[in-house]
């Protein structure tokens, strides 16, 4: 037997956290996960490009991964932008409390550590939410906790006109909407709503396939794989695929601190519903394309999700 050889077959036992997909992330690589399992940290034994999971485990010391600290709200951390904590954390922490997160350092998800000390603004800022104050009459508010209550507001204001609303749709406006409250979190969802409409409807089929198809997601198939391998190659971490009918394929993938959903062709990866606001201009993208156009609307404020993941 070769040292290679050796080396494929040795196996260590590790506590990692788990996001869904066809892969676990160890902190230089990643490698299959030999079944499905829910998301979370679990004990993996690990042979060569393999992982088995074994059981639930506690959240190991984080530590020694990069920091970034922020402002809590309902499932984000808004530190510079607003990004998806790719766990939820054990216990949900208040609105507005300061979080700390650690950065993975393979597909940069990020987990939750601990609350930090609050000072004065948080409490004021939930005062302010609570009697739906604009933020501009609240002196000493730091920029992550001033953005954490314009997504607050719009997403409050979105359940109330049921327009659902990603931070990642407003992650211009979240200023504005902190100083102008309730009518500027209106104003943009209007905006939204009207935006959406006003796109061309993607493919019948598809969204006859979305709705007619199996509610299992798949675990293993040739097309998941590729999948997975077009939104790595992108920079995007596939969390969940199932196949539909007519050689359609829906994905959910983690890109950017957001998740988000799309319907492509099995076959070729081609894309048939990108679930973002493209003008019937879907089919020009495949899976690994996708994320970059999702890039670009997000740095221009022109990001307008359509199929919620």
């Amino acid at each position: 037997m070769t040292g290679y050889q050796r080396f494929l077959g040795a196996s260590s036992r590790v506590v990692l956290p788990y996001f869904g997909g066809p892969f676990v992330e160890l902190e230089d690589r990643r490698v299959r996960v030999a079944a499905p399992i829910a998301p979370g940290y679990w004990h993996f034994e690990v042979t060569g490009r393999s992982a088995r999971a074994l059981e639930p485990a506690e959240p190991p010391d984080l530590s020694h991964l990069a920091a970034v600290r922020g402002h809590y709200v309902a499932g984000y951390l808004v530190h510079s932008r607003a990004e998806l904590l790719a766990l939820p954390c054990e216990e949900e922490p208040p609105r507005f409390a300061p979080l700390v997160a650690r950065r993975w350092p393979t597909g940069g998800a990020l987990l939750p550590e601990r609350v930090d000390f609050e000072g004065e603004a948080e409490e004021l800022v939930r005062q302010a939410f609570e009697d739906r104050r604009p933020l501009n009459e609240v002196k000493g508010v730091p920029a992550s906790l001033r953005a954490a209550y314009g997504y607050a507001v719009l997403r409050r204001a979105g359940e109330e006109l049921g327009v659902a609303v990603r931070p990642g749709e407003a992650r211009h406006r979240a200023g504005g909407i902190a100083d102008g409250g309730d009518p500027a979190a209106r104003r943009v969802l209007r905006e939204v709503a009207a935006e959406r409409a006003h796109r061309e409807v993607a493919s019948v089929a598809a969204e006859t396939a979305r709705r007619a198809g199996p509610n299992q997601w798949a675990s293993t198939s040739r097309s998941y794989d590729r999948a997975a391998a077009a939104l790595h190659a992108a920079g995007a971490s596939l969390l969940e695929a199932r196949n539909l009918p007519d050689d359609l394929i829906e994905v959910r993938f983690r890109f950017d601190g957001e998740r988000f959903a799309a319907v492509a062709q099995a076959a070729t990866l081609q894309v048939v519903d990108a679930g973002i606001c493209l003008e019937g201009s879907d089919r020009e993208l495949t899976l690994e394309s996708l994320p970059s156009v999702i890039r670009e609307a997000m740095g221009s404020g022109e990001l307008y999700i359509t199929r919620h993941a």
